[in-house]
């Protein structure tokens, strides 16, 4: 829901008979729209659980999670107004903060959610070992409007290949299709990122068991040399079922971006309740332990595309100067 321009908003104040109290002050109770992607991919999972985390510690604003096709939806949905709150991969975010293929957005980070080491996953009995092994295979890249297909077309780009030419690229209508594919063999794998990724999960939990293929260490070199924002991340062990050794990777890190007009004291009362109950977001869920105030900080462009509410939040407990 939008909120009311400020003589509205002043009048809810007086007349609203379900404000909750505050301090003393009575504020209207609100609900916040929030764009996730496609059932069965890492972004409704972490979405339902932010709400759940979020509506339980506050009883003013209420987040209400909303299937959409993903990051490349969400963004212009969040500039119409459409979406008060989006995730958005960190792919998508860069392009859409730096203006590439498209005008600057004025949106701003409220948080950054998770880290994204991208990688491919095959089943375990699979002959494919490398990345160069898949060149001219049947690869998903995920959903249609996710970020997870513009990280692979970075990652492959510095390694010299084109994700629709040098591979049969298989782009998906829904997240939670592609591990079906990769175990009755329509791929021979699925690209995907993240620690705790349901696709991975998935395919790592079958009868088949799952291996996974992420750039060598020359090839991270040589991704990061022409692409510098990509960072080196790693996905610790037993991130995924059977999965005994740690696993190198790159990638970015996804974030919880605001229409631009949101207001500043609702961004603030959003931070402040957000990593009030960081620890419990944690118990929630795995992915969830990454979404801290000093990671939003450290992940973010520059401190200037966090929201101001949230800057102001920041300041006060000492994570920004």
């Amino acid at each position: 829901m939008r909120f009311a321009n400020p003589i509205l908003l002043a009048a809810a104040l007086l007349v609203s008979p379900a404000a909750a109290q505050t301090g003393g002050t009575a504020i209207p109770t609100t609900t916040l729209s929030l764009g996730t992607a496609t059932p069965g991919g890492g972004f409704p999972l972490y979405g339902n659980a932010f709400a759940e985390v979020m509506n339980a510690a506050d009883p003013v604003i209420t987040i209400a999670p909303r299937n959409t096709k993903g990051s490349n939806e969400n963004i212009p949905l969040l500039e119409k107004g459409e979406l008060d709150l989006a995730l958005v991969a960190g792919e998508p975010a860069y392009e859409a903060f730096a203006g590439i293929g498209r005008a600057k957005v004025g949106l701003k980070i409220l948080t950054a959610i998770y880290s994204n080491p991208g990688m491919f996953v095959v089943r375990a009995d699979s002959p494919y070992r490398t990345i160069a092994d898949l060149v001219g295979q049947p690869v998903a890249f995920g959903a249609k409007g996710s970020g997870l297909p513009i990280l692979a077309r970075y990652v492959l780009d510095g390694l010299g290949l084109k994700q629709d030419e040098d591979f049969k690229a298989v782009y998906l209508d829904r997240a939670g299709d592609g591990p079906a594919m990769v175990e009755d063999g329509r791929v021979a794998a699925l690209w995907g990122a993240g620690i705790g990724w349901p696709g991975f999960a998935a395919v790592a939990s079958s009868a088949s068991g799952a291996r996974f293929i992420a750039p060598s260490a020359e090839e991270i070199t040589r991704i990061r040399a022409k692409h510098t924002f990509l960072k080196p991340l790693t996905v610790p062990a037993g991130s995924y079922p059977k999965q005994s050794e740690s696993i190198a990777s790159l990638g970015s890190w996804s974030f919880v971006l605001t229409r631009e007009d949101l207001p500043d004291d609702v961004a603030y009362r959003l931070a402040r309740t957000l990593h009030g109950a960081e620890a419990t977001f944690c118990k929630t869920l795995a992915q969830a332990c990454e979404t801290t105030a000093a990671n939003t900080v450290a992940a973010a462009p520059k401190v200037e595309l966090i929201h101001p509410g949230v800057v102001k939040y920041f300041r006060e407990i000492g994570v920004v100067k």
